[in-house]
């Protein structure tokens, strides 16, 4: 199920972009693509009695913007050049659209967030349907404007959000030996589409590494990347090791992670994936983690051009919607949207109806926790990965990776517990209430307690009386 209408019109398409790849001027392929579901890799045992339970006791929630950048709007730029490759299915007038999203926007949407804790992430699309370099200069605007447009984004959205590229351009495929876009305005050659359905791991990383290059050179961090449309959704082994691959050789992202997939109903579970995990027990893990959204866009679209309602995210009276289905089975609740709906032409109905979801979740959960793209990725590499063994009244943990808030639920009585790492033993004091739990705390809720830490790399062992 893919987050935006592209894929409504990728089967005809992808067919014959596969062909026209086979013999294009495109990077070739060196290895064999692949098209299945990535492998998880290495999983450690678990412990009879203990579990790795949601960090603190929460419901992780987050948002994750699609098609956002500096100054320019998508969706003005795009559709056009969508319109080129398949005319009767992009008939919408873009030019009713703004051609920018402001900055003062930007400000405001970030302030609001910060005041409320919100965190998620944020796309800056590098060369935006090829409108100009986030590095170089955007035509339409000054470098004082980008300059400063960059410079909002740190203040304002660092280090409440990630930031991801959605690859190069969000339309055309780039030429990474030119820095041009190729000339076939086909579905062979837009990232949307068909080019990255036969790539092996090793191009694929190599045209992501590309566009995060571009980021790095304005600081602008990143541990994950988000696909445009249909990119990979046929390759996905290749999607998922491109993605270990380029984050580690660009940004030395110790857990790369990427937001691919969406499902916005139905009862499959939404709780991230860990694929690819190697080297538990070494001094070099390694894995990627698939970050899963829970909601369609349904905020204002990723062309501006259809408002949307709250309602379907959670209704009016709390009691129905996506997201109480999800929180309510305990998974991570993770909202999609698209940068274009959200400001709406300037009318902001996007921002307001997001405005309203989010009052009414704070309204009948006291139990959420807003949380990064790269913290979910952590937390749920963690508790996958993570090696528990106990032994009567101790539980010993071996971490490939460090995780704050890291919560255990064990069965049976607990007295006084206490976490030891490299020789220090740190008693757990008790929390005054399930919503109080945080790192260094315990409770016992129901038939089993719940205890928190910060979760060291490595060998730790925590007593439980």
């Amino acid at each position: 199920m893919d987050r935006r209408n592209f894929l409504r019109t990728a089967g005809a398409g992808l067919a014959a972009g596969a062909a026209a790849v086979a013999g294009s001027a495109s990077r070739t392929v060196r290895a064999q693509a692949g098209s299945g579901r990535p492998e998880p890799g290495e999983r450690p045992k678990g412990a009879e009695g203990v579990r790795v339970a949601n960090p603190r006791g929460r419901v992780p929630v987050s948002f994750i913007i699609d098609d956002s950048t500096c100054l320019v709007n998508l969706a003005y730029y795009g559709i056009p050049q969508f319109h080129e490759v398949f005319p009767d299915r992009y008939p919408q007038d873009w030019r009713r659209l703004p051609r920018e999203i402001p900055d003062d926007f930007v400000r405001e949407f970030g302030q609001w967030c910060g005041e409320r804790g919100i965190r998620g992430k944020y796309s800056i699309v590098p060369y935006p349907a090829c409108v100009g370099w986030m590095d170089r200069g955007l035509p339409g605007w000054s470098h004082h404007d980008l300059e400063a447009s960059l410079r909002l984004v740190r203040e304002s959205m660092l280090p409440a959000w990630d930031i991801h590229p959605e690859m190069v351009s969000h339309t055309r495929v780039v030429d990474i030996k030119t820095g041009r876009p190729y000339p076939q305005a086909t579905p062979a050659f837009m990232e949307n589409w068909g080019w990255s359905q036969d790539k092996s791991a090793e191009v694929l990383a190599e045209y992501m590494a590309y566009a995060l290059q571009v980021l790095k050179n304005v600081d602008l961090p990143c541990e994950g990347i988000t696909t445009p449309g249909g990119f990979g959704h046929r390759n996905r082994a290749s999607l998922a090791r491109g993605t270990l691959l380029a984050c580690r050789e660009v940004f030395d992202a110790e857990i790369p992670h990427y937001f691919r997939d969406l499902y916005g109903e139905g009862d499959r579970s939404v709780a991230p994936q860990v694929y690819l995990a190697e080297g538990l027990g070494s001094g070099d893990p390694r894995c990627v983690v698939s970050i899963i959204g829970c909601t369609g866009d349904w905020f204002g679209g990723w062309d501006g051009l259809t408002p949307g309602a709250a309602d379907r995210f959670i209704t009016e009276d709390l009691a129905r919607g996506r997201l109480v289905e999800v929180i309510d089975r305990g998974e991570p609740a993770i909202l999609v949207c698209h940068w274009p709906g959200i400001y709406f032409n300037g009318e902001k109905i996007g921002f307001n109806i997001f405005k309203k979801v989010v009052g009414r979740l704070h309204k009948r959960y006291d139990r959420l926790l807003w949380m990064k793209l790269s913290e979910i990725a952590r937390y749920w590499a963690a508790r996958e990965l993570t090696a528990l063994r106990r032994d009567g009244p101790r539980v010993a943990l071996r971490a490939p990776f460090a995780a704050p808030a890291f919560t255990v639920a064990v069965d049976g009585e607990v007295r006084a517990p206490a976490v030891e790492t490299g020789g220090t033993r740190t008693p757990l004091k008790p929390a005054a209430s399930r919503k109080a739990l945080a790192a260094g705390t315990w409770i016992r809720d129901g038939g089993e307690t719940l205890l928190c830490f910060d979760l060291p790399k490595g060998a730790s062992t925590l007593h439980l009386g």
